[in-house]
């Protein structure tokens, strides 16, 4: 089986990725049932929200706060899944409860491990 990444992103409020708490209520249990869906087949591997504050470090410098998109789109979580096949992955990422906003997405790469030799 292949693991891939799936990248969380989320045009985001002016200090954070969700407006208001109520949203955090409403969307919690929706994550939850969707990440549970992948789990219960055994391909859930790790996922995790990020946190909205973030350091770029280039090769002369390091830059603190949050790197958003020209368009305030930010990666605001991840999640790790094992399975046979791209569009397995491309069909639960369809119902992804990050689609509630506008402007966000789920970005899949397949990872390539490194070899155990």
């Amino acid at each position: 089986m292949t693991e891939y990444l799936l990248l969380f992103r989320n045009a985001s409020a002016d200090n954070g990725y969700l407006t208001t708490s109520q949203d955090m209520a409403e969307d919690m249990p929706k994550w939850q049932s969707w990440i549970g869906s992948i789990a219960m087949q055994g391909k859930l591997v790790h996922t995790a929200p990020v946190h909205y504050d973030a350091s770029i470090v280039t090769n002369n410098r390091v830059e603190v706060g949050p790197h958003k998109e020209s368009d305030s789109v930010l990666v605001s979580g991840f999640l790790i899944c094992k399975s046979d096949n791209l569009e397995e992955v491309q069909e639960w990422s369809k119902t992804c409860p990050i689609f509630k906003y506008p402007n966000s997405s789920v970005e899949i790469r397949p990872l390539i491990p490194f070899p155990t030799n």
